[in-house]
């Protein structure tokens, strides 16, 4: 399992968590059709071919593009372990992406709403292939005695 996130502080909160741009090698100028930094030599390549699973935290903060750059590159590092990965989303890695939507987007420099939205993942066409489960009830909170924080979990 290979666990990122979106920020240098939400990789802190788990164990041997990492950012996104540090584990994937994303690069800071993206475009359409960017792959990682990853060859299939690289030691990061192998860990990535024996992951199960990839989970990234404070997904809603990335550009759209840094996912399909993920995905390209999966697809090809993938390619080595199945010969059908090309065609599968993210080389057939199953992909959980962790996140609100409402609490924060990625920053677009001097871009307005529209440039927001669009820079969002839910504009790319991997979304297409996501399925959304959502979180009713905050575990950690509730197994605390404190009433007044699950009266604040209750109220978000």
């Amino acid at each position: 399992m290979l666990v990122v996130a979106s920020s240098g502080i939400a990789s802190l909160l788990v164990l041997g968590g990492r950012i996104a741009h540090s584990r994937f090698k994303i690069l800071i100028d993206l475009h359409d059709e960017s792959t990682c930094n990853i060859t299939q030599q690289m030691k990061v390549a192998e860990l990535v071919r024996k992951a199960d699973l990839i989970i990234w935290d404070e997904a809603p903060m990335m550009h759209r593009r840094a996912f399909e750059a993920v995905d390209r590159t999966l697809r090809d590092l993938m390619q080595l372990d199945d010969a059908h990965a090309t065609e599968k989303i993210f080389g057939g890695k199953i992909v959980v992406l962790g996140g609100d939507f409402c609490q924060i987007l990625h920053v677009v420099p001097k871009g307005g709403r529209e440039d927001i939205v669009g820079a969002s993942l839910p504009r790319s066409h991997l979304w297409q292939h996501v399925i959304i489960l959502r979180v009713h009830i905050n575990m950690r909170v509730m197994a605390t005695n404190s009433k007044e924080q699950r009266k604040f979990a209750k109220w978000c």
